[in-house]
C-alpha cells in the first residue's frame, strides 16, 4: 500500500494531502461502493459535510476500518450557524458518523453576523476534544484577516475552490504567509473544462490522464486535494498522481490556465 504524503497543520496534526470528496453522494449503496473502492486504492481521507446529507452513510461504512487509520472532516452547514446551534449539530453530526470526535471540523462559509459565535462554538469543540483541528471554508482574505480579531485560534485549514482554472494567487499567498492549509475542492473544475490544449499536451509528455494533470498541479502547489468521484476506476485514477512529476515548464504553461472560472458559490461578494 502506498504511502499518500501528508502536511502538517499549524496546531501540529497532519493532512493526508489527498481525501475524497463525498458532495452530491447521496445514495447508500453507491456511497459504499465507492468508499471501498477509495479504501482498496489507499484512501484515508473522507471529505463530507452536514449539508451533504450523507455523514451517516460514512459513519456506518467506516465502522469495518480502524478509526485512528481515517482522517475524517465533515462541515457545519449554513442553517446551523450560531454558537449553541453549532454545538447542538454537531453533537448529532458525531452520532450519524458513529464516532466520538472528527479529525477536522469547518465552518462551510463565512456567513455574515453568526461566523463569529460559530467559530467560537468550534474553539469549544476543539478544547473539549470533538474535533482534532478546525478550519473553515470559502473564506476570502477578508474573512481571514477579519478573524485576526476574534478568534484565539487560527483556523489549520481553509478549503475553497481552486484548480487550474481557477488559481486565487492571492489567497494562496496569504494563507501561506498566515500558516494556512489551502484544501482544494472541486479541483477538476466539475469537468467544465476538459478540452484545455495545453492540458491535453502535458497529459500525453507524462502518459497520465487529463484529470491526472490537474491533480497534481494542486498538489505541487502544497495544497490537499479533494477529487470527488463514485466510479471505482476514476476513484482509482484520481490516486494515482505520486509516481511522477510535473517539471517547472509544465508548471508555467499550466499557471498561465488561470481564467477564474467559478464552477461553485462564490463568497467573493459575503460582507
Amino acid at each position: 500500500q502506498m504511502t499518500i504524503p501528508t502536511i502538517k497543520l499549524n496546531d501540529g496534526n497532519c493532512i493526508p494531502q489527498i481525501g475524497l470528496g463525498l458532495w452530491q453522494n447521496k445514495d447508500e449503496a453507491e456511497f459504499k461502493q465507492a468508499f471501498d473502492a477509495a479504501i482498496k486504492a489507499g484512501y484515508t481521507h473522507f471529505d463530507s459535510a452536514q449539508a451533504y446529507d450523507n455523514e451517516q452513510f460514512l459513519g456506518a461504512a467506516m465502522q469495518n476500518q480502524k478509526r485512528e487509520d481515517l482522517f475524517v472532516t465533515t462541515k457545519i452547514a449554513v442553517q446551523h450557524f450560531g454558537y449553541n446551534n453549532a454545538q447542538k449539530t454537531f453533537q448529532e453530526s458525531l452520532k450519524k458518523l458513529q464516532t466520538d470526535y472528527v479529525d477536522l471540523l469547518l465552518l462551510h462559509f463565512p456567513v455574515p453576523i453568526l461566523r463569529k459565535k460559530s467559530w467560537l462554538a468550534l474553539e469549544e469543540i476543539k478544547k473539549t476534544g470533538g474535533a482534532k483541528s478546525i478550519g473553515v471554508s470559502n473564506y476570502t482574505v477578508k474573512h481571514l484577516e477579519e478573524m485576526k480579531q476574534y478568534a484565539s485560534v487560527m483556523p489549520v485549514v481553509n478549503q475553497v475552490e481552486l484548480h487550474v482554472f481557477l488559481q486565487q494567487p492571492e489567497l494562496l499567498e496569504y494563507c501561506a504567509a498566515n500558516n494556512i492549509v489551502v484544501e482544494a475542492y472541486s479541483p477538476l473544475a466539475h469537468a467544465k473544462d476538459m478540452d484545455n490544449q495545453v492540458v491535453a499536451d502535458i497529459a500525453a509528455k507524462h502518459q497520465k490522464s487529463y484529470a491526472q494533470i490537474m491533480l497534481r498541479w494542486c498538489l505541487q502547489k502544497g495544497l490537499v486535494v479533494l477529487p470527488k468521484s463514485v466510479t471505482s476506476s476514476r476513484i482509482q485514477e484520481n490516486m494515482n498522481i505520486f509516481d511522477f512529476e510535473l517539471d517547472a515548464e509544465d508548471m508555467q504553461q499550466l499557471t498561465a490556465q488561470d481564467r477564474d472560472l467559478r464552477t461553485c458559490w462564490s463568497p467573493v461578494h459575503v460582507p
